[in-house]
This record gives C-alpha cells, sequence and structure tokens, in this order.
C-alpha cells in the first residue's frame, strides 16, 4: 500500500504565509513528479504547481513569484511555501505523486486526503 499525508494547512490573514508538506509512504520503489492541486467550493481541482524527480518546476500564473515547490527525495516528501497568500488562494489543498510501487512495472497516481488553506482578508 501507498499513502500520501499532507500537513501544514490553517487559517492565515492575507500577505501571510503557510508551508504545506506531503510525504509518500509505503511500498515504494520510485516517484515520478510529484505536485500539488487546489480545489475551491464550486470549482473544478486545478494544478498548483509539480516537480520532477530531476526538480524541474512549474506553477500555475496565478501563484507564480508567489508559491515554491520543492521535494526531498530521501524522504519521499513534497513541499510547497506558500508566501503574499491572498484570499483567492483559500482552497483545499490535495498532493500527488506518479509513484511506481515495489514489484509494479507502471506508475500510478496516488493523492493525499487534502488539507484546508484558508486566507482571510
Amino acid at each position: 500500500q501507498v499513502q500520501l499525508v499532507e500537513s501544514g494547512g490553517g487559517l492565515v490573514q492575507a500577505g501571510g504565509s503557510l508551508r504545506l508538506s506531503c510525504a509518500a509512504s509505503g511500498s515504494i520503489f520510485a516517484i515520478n513528479a510529484m505536485g500539488w492541486y487546489c480545489q475551491a467550493p464550486g470549482k473544478q481541482r486545478e494544478l498548483v504547481a509539480a516537480i520532477t524527480s530531476g526538480g524541474s518546476t512549474n506553477y500555475a500564473d496565478s501563484v507564480e513569484g508567489r508559491f515554491t515547490i520543492s521535494r526531498d527525495n530521501a524522504k519521499n516528501t513534497v513541499y510547497l511555501q506558500m508566501n503574499s497568500l491572498k484570499p483567492e488562494d483559500t482552497a483545499v489543498y490535495y498532493c500527488n505523486a506518479n509513484i511506481i510501487r515495489t514489484g509494479s512495472l507502471y506508475p500510478y497516481s496516488y493523492w493525499g486526503q487534502g488539507t484546508q488553506v484558508t486566507v482571510s482578508s
């Protein structure tokens, strides 16, 4: 089994910062891309930021320059540093990882349980 466990969400005032973490555990052979998605009420889940196993990153236009994604491959963990937060960043944030399980040939997409981020004005 593979699990993604997120932490770090919460309530913050506009202009503040939060750091999200997501740790993958279980029978993991390799982790390819990892990323963060967000879903606001009444909206579809959308990509916030992603990072490859080699460290290449991409960001949604709305967070470029404010958020930074990083990963620690030794700990199977991905982070999202969120600075200059805005009320419109309020959403549930989900971790995603493309993981090859031990004994498997193919990757599979796994999701965390989600963590709430609320930015007050």
